[in-house]
């Protein structure tokens, strides 16, 4: 039987002192509660902790650091918190399980509120457990302490801000224990959504009180990743200020979806296109194919592959010929690199059909028709007139990207000239050919190679910068993996989430190398990502940063015709000389600088066997 001390403090059994002490036997039930905790995290299939050390959390920190050298789970540890919100990010976007994040008090949890953002609009699972004082700490002034609880609502689909440890438990059948597996449980069903809420982000406040921490329990670890405990009722959250979002609160297009809700069947003979955004993934592809329409495929997408592809998509939509008689356009994903398919989907003379995915679906026009699932009317069922209309329309699309489409190919070597008897011929070639390993790179020819260097077992990452514009404008189809945060589409956090893909995708001895294109405003925005502290997997991953000294991606806004030269690149264009070298040689990365395709085909193609720096300067 466990009583409770006039302090709050549990009394614990006989044999169990509680005092400042960590060890030799002293318990503690902040410890004893972060074992229930992590115990069934672990239980439910949760094999990834970022933590940021701390002193609220640490009854957390040993027990996870206690796990790791278990085997049951792995452990990253970021000393800055946004660092460590987008790895775990990057973690959930691979896996598509919640990674969770450990952290202390304060600061520490604001730091995470970009990558719970991102979470939010992208519909990527994540876990976030931080520490904080007691409730009787708050709001009189006590160190290190702010009002966590809401602190990221109404941007997660689960909240709560759990009760006060009191108790130790030697069996791990006690009350606190039960309730905590409980928590658990919820919070891990939250995180992964469900046929009628999409994934994203849970938030955990756990308060605790000192003894910080102690020894773990006696049970822990005893049956941990065998399957989930049994919980016998849900906990009764009359005062815990649990918050159920659902990850609505933005527009109608967030409601829920009935879980027996049928496939909305799709008639044929209506121009239709098939518009795939980031998160899309190979579906899109399918059902382009199944019902014979175009498909305009982002690069972020993960379905720009396959017969009925859409070159050069963004010019062809510019075409009234083209555009204008859409009549129906079905959206998977989330659409967000080209004005041209934004300017689409909010015209009101075109059905508008999206479905569900992970993140917040898309509803420019007002009048978008929200599914769980399409499929096109069988063609047995279908006129033959409406079969017709629907061949004559995908034809139309294809001639016009077969036409529209860019060669990036480089020109073969004229052989003949090569291999003639005339010096001077020779000599000609061998000119041409030196021309072309000397010739300066430029912002296609560096998305070109990183693109032809990526294949299905590696990962491309993408960031918010001008390269995944050009990137969308130029390349051909490939199946292969590729992220980016794109739900809020922001600068931040692009290296650390390459590192939580970098991590996911090569655990257990994966093979593959995670590449990331960005900016060097990104890059340098994220530095705090490039530190990695001793004792830290170190996952094959090549940062390729396109350096043009500055937000040269203003050059295509409407302000660059605005203003003057001097106030543009103080306020927008920010223009900077860091040396990126010496960065990536503080950080212990390996660094190249390469300015031509043929050194950068080489760079990208060598082995790579840690975290690697590839600058390429480019021209404004």
């Amino acid at each position: 039987m466990t009583t409770t001390s006039p302090a709050g403090l549990a009394a614990p059994p006989d044999g169990h002192p509680v005092s400042d002490l960590v060890g030799g036997g002293t318990r503690s039930p902040a410890t004893d509660a972060a074992a229930a905790l992590l115990d069934q995290l672990i239980a439910r299939g949760v094999r990834d902790v970022v933590l940021s050390p701390g002193s609220r959390s640490q009854a957390l920190a040993l027990a996870v650091a206690d796990a790791e050298e278990r085997g049951l789970l792995r452990l990253h540890v970021r000393i800055d918190e946004r660092v460590a919100g987008f790895t775990a990010l990057g973690i959930g976007r691979e896996t598509r399980m919640p990674a969770a994040i450990v952290c202390t008090s304060g600061t520490a949890v604001a730091n995470l509120a970009p990558a719970v953002l991102e979470a939010h609009h992208s519909g990527v699972p994540l876990l976030l457990l931080t520490a904080d004082r007691p409730p009787e700490l708050r709001g009189v002034g006590a160190n290190q302490t702010t009002r966590q609880p809401g602190i990221f609502a109404p941007n997660t689909r689960f909240e709560l801000d759990l009760p006060t440890p009191t108790e130790i438990d030697d069996t791990g059948s006690g009350d606190q224990t039960v309730s905590l597996r409980d928590i658990a449980d919820q919070a891990v069903s939250a995180a992964l959504g469900d046929a009628v809420r999409p994934a994203g982000p849970v938030h955990l406040n756990l308060p605790f009180r000192e003894p910080l921490a102690g020894s773990l329990p006696p049970w822990w670890g005893a049956d941990a990743g065998e399957g989930a405990h049994t919980v016998d009722a849900p906990l009764e959250n009359d005062q815990s200020g649990a918050l159920y979002q659902g990850g609505g609160g933005i527009g109608d297009a967030d409601e829920a979806l009935a879980a027996d809700e049928e496939p909305l069947v799709l008639p044929r003979g209506i121009r239709t296109i098939v518009l795939a955004g980031e998160g899309a993934g190979p579906r899109a592809e399918a059902l382009a194919w199944e019902g014979g329409w175009p498909l305009v495929a982002e690069i972020v997408s993960g379905a720009r592959f396959g017969r009925q592809l859409v070159h050069s998509y963004r010019e062809l939509l510019r075409r009234p010929e083209l555009s204008d008689p859409i009549e129906r356009v079905v959206v998977l994903g989330h659409p967000t690199l080209a004005r041209e398919t934004s300017a689409l989907l909010s015209r009101d003379d075109v059905e508008v059909i999206a479905l569900r995915g992970p993140g917040e679906t898309v509803n420019l026009n007002g009048a978008t028709v929200a599914v769980a699932a399409v499929a096109p009317a069988p063609t047995a069922a279908s006129t033959t007139e409406a079969i017709a209309a629907d061949r004559a329309w995908l034809g139309e699309w294809m001639r016009a990207s077969r036409a529209a489409s860019v060669d990036l190919s480089v020109p073969a070597p004229d052989g003949e000239a090569l291999a003639s008897a005339d010096p001077q011929t020779r000599l000609g070639a061998i000119s041409a050919e030196l021309a072309v390993l000397r010739e300066k790179l430029d912002r296609v020819a560096l998305v070109d190679a990183a693109w032809r260097a990526t294949w299905p077992h590696d990962r491309l990452v993408f960031g918010s910068s001008r390269l995944v514009r050009v990137a969308d404008a130029v390349l051909p189809g490939k199946k292969v993996t590729v992220h980016a945060n794109r739900g809020l589409a922001g600068i931040d956090g692009t290296v650390a989430t390459a590192f939580g893909v970098a991590i996911a995708s090569q655990a257990e001895g994966a093979a593959g190398v995670t590449r990331v294109l960005l900016g060097d405003l990104a890059l340098l925005h994220d530095v705090g990502a490039l530190l990695l502290v001793p004792g830290e997997t170190a996952p094959r991953i090549q940062v390729i940063v396109g350096n043009d000294s500055g937000g040269t991606i203003f050059d295509g806004l409407e302000v660059a015709a605005l203003g003057s030269s001097q106030q543009r690149d103080r306020v927008l264009y920010t223009p900077q000389d860091a040396d990126l070298e010496a960065l990536a040689t503080a950080y212990g990365w390996t660094y190249a600088r390469v300015e031509t395709r043929a050194a950068l085909d080489q760079a990208l193609t060598s082995p790579v066997v840690g975290p690697q720096l590839i600058e390429v300067p480019l021209p404004r």
